[in-house]
């Protein structure tokens, strides 16, 4: 059983009241209720349908009493199949709202309703899209975006300011544009609000650094607020997926709709916001250059598995450079070892190593890929040759599938190809990523080494080699490095 809200709310079929009329139908209440409440007849992975479709595979079930056939799925092509899975495990199927018998008239009834009833749910989404877009049109907001320093008014359609809320609000900016000798960026604005408890808007304890930045980067604060600008749609299908999620994306500006809300942030500071932030990037690009890291992101303490960045410090009165996997960032996960180590005697320790490679070309052959570029021609056919085999499997399902609803014929058969051809399918896509895979692996491992070996050369001519060089060497041997504090290193090469 489930209920949609349009249904619930104009024709009173509530949950409650397809389960009496089921067990009016069975005629007793000593029944098992599988009941999918809140969720959607568009998708089978519903937890009590599956518990059902299990119960009926291990023959714990004779007979099934439904309010009616889009109850199982909203897609006709779906519930057909529901439905003749449970009948060739000789389970009665019964329909409160129309009976289905196993005829070719009870088929095309049975179609026409599938049918009818994806159109419904067609015109409900079209409905309830332009309904929304009309609303936000007319200066209403449809979402409450939970964004913090503001309540959502639903029966009004509208924002209204937080107090408490907002005060933090201003507090953040005015920490981050006139900053004090307590308090400064954005770090130092998350350790204060974690430090005196205040609460984020999901009533977590701790601030972190984003979500500081968040708050500064969100121009709704100023009374501009822009809806339609992310596109969610098949979106809500994620929940019943494990990989390959829609991805949420930003529709073009022509398209957002402008609405006007209660004002937190005057667009002066907040402007100057932005600046400062601009700024900040580019200091920190800047200082990221002078103060160059040879093995940045590269190097992991083995014994808090943090990875360890470079910081200086001072050392009787002279600055110097380190590897750390101390984090101060405000809300880290793991705070590190306070694990230090110099990062010239590091990072020399490293490069001999390298340069123990480069100086001895015999040891980067045993680097270089074995079957070099042979591999190109052949396994790119192999990769044309697979696409087209799926894409083909998919065309053979889609014609089965419109078979199976429409003509007059054996549909166990045309189900077991369908079935035979998905599965066809699933191993051409499996072979397809392994292959794609070993290719652009080959590609990658060619060009590193092609440019590796040039590098080489020139070190070799020029008897010198840039800082820029090293790190580019670096990122195309190492994958990575593991630093234990008794010292022990170990290179992890790709």
């Amino acid at each position: 059983m489930r209920v949609s809200t349009e249904e619930q709310g104009k024709k009173g079929y509530s949950v409650r009241n397809q389960i009496q009329m089921c067990k009016d139908k069975a005629g007793t209440n000593d029944v098992i209720q599988y009941v999918d409440e809140g969720f959607s007849g568009e998708f089978l992975e519903r937890p009590d349908l599956e518990r059902l479709r299990k119960d009926v595979r291990e023959g714990l079930i004779t007979k099934v009493v439904c309010y009616d056939p889009d109850r199982l799925s909203r897609k006709l092509m779906n519930a057909l199949i529901i439905d003749d899975e449970f009948r060739k495990k000789d389970v009665e199927m019964i329909y409160v709202n129309g009976e289905f018998a196993s005829t070719p008239e009870g088929q095309l009834f049975y179609s026409l309703r599938g049918a009818i009833s994806e159109f419904e749910k067609a015109k409900i989404n079209e409905r309830m899209t332009s309904g929304r877009k009309r609303k936000a049109i007319e200066g209403k907001v449809i979402k409450n975006s939970h964004a913090y320093g503001y309540d959502y008014d639903k029966e009004n359609g509208m924002y209204v300011v937080n107090e408490k809320e907002a005060n933090i609000i201003r507090f953040i900016f005015d920490m981050f544009t006139k900053p004090t000798k307590d308090i400064q960026g954005m770090n130092g604005i998350a350790k204060f609000l974690t430090a005196k408890e205040i609460p984020t808007k999901k009533g977590v304890g701790v601030w972190h650094r984003q979500v500081v930045r968040q708050i500064l980067l969100n121009e709704m604060y100023t009374g501009t607020y822009y809806q339609n600008k992310f596109n969610t749609e098949g979106m809500l299908a994620n929940k019943y997926k494990a990989d390959n999620k829609i991805k949420m994306t930003i529709r073009d500006q022509s398209e957002w709709i402008e609405t006007e809300i209660p004002q937190i942030i005057d667009q002066e500071q907040f402007d100057y916001a932005q600046e400062l932030l601009k700024q900040a990037r580019r200091r920190w690009s800047k200082s990221t250059s002078a103060r160059m890291y040879l093995l940045s992101g590269i190097v992991r303490c083995a014994d808090c598995g943090n990875t360890m960045t470079g910081i200086y410090r001072n050392n009787w009165g002279t600055k110097l450079r380190y590897y750390t996997d101390v984090k101060n960032s405000s809300g880290a996960k793991n705070e590190g070892c306070k694990h230090h180590v110099r990062a010239d005697k590091l990072e020399t320790t490293i490069w001999d190593k390298i340069e123990e490679l480069l100086n001895n070309p015999e040891r980067l052959e045993d680097y270089k890929p074995e079957s070099g570029d042979t591999f190109s021609k052949f396994e790119i056919d192999q990769i044309d040759d697979l696409k087209e085999q799926i894409d083909k499997a998919k065309s053979g399902r889609k014609k089965l599938l419109q078979l199976f609803a429409l003509e007059d014929m054996d549909t166990e058969e045309i189900r077991d190809s369908i079935v035979e051809l998905k599965s066809k399918e699933e191993r051409l896509k499996n072979q397809l990523v392994e292959l794609e895979g070993k290719v652009n692996n080959q590609k990658e491992m060619s060009s590193s080494f092609l440019m590796l070996d040039e590098v080489r050369k020139r070190w070799l001519k020029e008897d010198t080699i840039s800082e820029e060089d090293k790190k580019e060497i670096l990122r195309m041997l190492v994958k990575e490095i593991i630093l234990s504090k008794d010292g022990e290193v170990s290179i992890q090469l790709l």
